[in-house]
């Protein structure tokens, strides 16, 4: 299988699939000297991790990552000091599938003659046949994009060292949708909101905090603790505190599930999805992703142009459409109204609108950049509909009976905020390269 790598400078290869024994990210490119722990990989993961809320999937996988290669296992010297730091060579992040039973394996064998429409079955089917991972879907199911959210937290943390900062929020759900944010306020917002998930997850909290899995401990006895952890899902998931919408606004300032800056907006978001999901049925909405403190510059120009990297994240299941900046919304202005006029303030640049989304010309412009992500309603749906057997092209009906999303909408912005650190740090490695060549022929 071919398409599962990103990046040239900062590169990423993925594998796995839902019902495999687990998922993989092979990270290249990571700087050495970088202190780097499970529990904040992890603090990313649980972001989109199925089983959290109302809108998301009953499955319950913890996705507990294990960072197998690429950290220091000592002090390189006595003292050093560098002990569970990157040492430069290829980190490696495995998620194992921990909620994987075979009641739900059988729901897939009993409705995979049938391919759900929406769903990648019946394609991924006539591309590699009977053998195709069609038990959950594979690498075509949402599970898959674990392994970006886990690359993609390194990405960021590098880019945070840098002074730049990448975070996304839901602008939309079911067709409510709230009015976009000042980029500083919703920067702190999602931190707040993260926050309010570490606090509010049981497994962040008895398996890292508690310190039943650290950083000391080797490969296989981490891996022991997963094995009993996979025995343990529903009474360490009992744990969970209760969550009381009022006192989490009162002390956090966020949603207590969507993670939408205009909390007012967010819950009417959650009851337009539930009166759709009610129904058998599942709804979309729009992903927005900021990045602010980027040198302007950043892109390579015709192919590779900054804009055209960030629309590569199509490549995320249930994305439908990509834009930048105004986006389609430039078909219905004029020169005047979608150009970002400039002018000089105390010796810098400033531009009175960002219609660009931070991008001309396939460069960054110092602006922060802003993304959109069209998402699709979940395919997998509770409503008779018409399909093919694989085997006979016989016309069947099909209503699925397999674990859904109301809507994958809630759960997408953390993969796109980290892809989106995936592109820029690519980007921006390069960049640091080409200008420092480049001073050596400046005056």
């Amino acid at each position: 299988m071919l398409g599962c790598h990103l990046g040239r400078n900062f590169q990423v290869t993925v594998a796995g699939g839902s019902y495999q024994d687990g998922l993989t990210a092979v990270i290249e490119g990571v700087p050495s000297g970088m202190l780097l722990t499970e529990q904040e990989v992890y603090g990313d993961l649980l972001l989109r991790k199925p089983g959290a809320d109302e809108l998301s999937s009953p499955r319950k996988e913890p996705d507990l990552p294990v960072i197998y290669t690429g950290l220091n296992a000592a002090d390189t010297i006595e003292g050093a000091g560098n002990w569970n730091h990157t040492n430069g060579t290829p980190l490696s992040i495995l998620i194992p599938n921990l909620d994987r039973h075979f009641i739900h394996i059988k729901q897939y064998q009993d409705t995979n003659r049938t391919p759900r429409p929406g769903h990648a079955s019946y394609a991924s089917f006539m591309k590699y046949g009977p053998d195709d991972d069609a038990i959950g879907a594979g690498i075509f199911s949402g599970r898959y994009t674990s392994t970006i959210v886990g690359a993609g937290y390194v990405a960021k943390k590098i880019l945070k060292a840098c002074g730049i900062d990448v975070f996304s929020y839901v602008r939309e759900i079911a067709g409510v949708r709230c009015d976009a944010p000042d980029p500083a306020a919703a920067l702190k917002y999602t931190d707040d909101y993260k926050q309010m998930r570490w606090d509010y997850d049981a497994f962040y909290q008895e398996v890292y905090v508690k310190g039943r899995i650290t950083p000391e401990m080797r490969f296989l006895e981490k891996t022991a603790v997963l094995a009993e952890i996979e025995k343990e899902i529903e009474p360490i998931r009992a744990k969970t505190p209760k969550m009381d919408p009022a006192e989490i606004r009162e002390k956090y300032g966020v949603h207590y599930i969507v993670n939408c800056p205009d909390i007012d907006a967010a819950g009417e978001m959650v009851d337009a999805c539930n009166k759709i999901s009610a129904t058998g049925d599942s709804c979309g909405g729009v992903v927005e992703v900021v990045a602010t403190g980027l040198p302007a510059g950043l892109g390579e120009p015709v192919f590779d142009k900054l804009d055209a990297e960030l629309g590569r994240m199509l490549g995320i299941g249930a994305v439908k459409g990509v834009e930048v900046g105004a986006g389609f919304a430039v078909k219905d202005m004029t020169g005047i109204e979608s150009n970002d006029a400039m002018r000089s303030e105390n010796g810098k640049v400033v531009f009175d609108s960002n219609c660009a989304g931070g991008i001309t010309g396939g460069l960054s412009t110092g602006q922060p950049i802003v993304v959109r992500l069209a998402v699709k309603p979940t395919p997998t749906i509770d409503k008779p509909q018409t399909t093919i057997d694989k085997y006979t092209l016989e016309t069947k009906d099909l209503a699925a009976i397999t674990r859904r999303d109301p809507t994958i909408v809630a759960r997408i912005w953390p993969v796109a905020e980290n892809y989106t650190a995936l592109v820029l740090l690519d980007h921006l490695m390069a960049h640091f390269g080409y200008q420092t060549l480049r001073e050596k022929f400046s005056g």
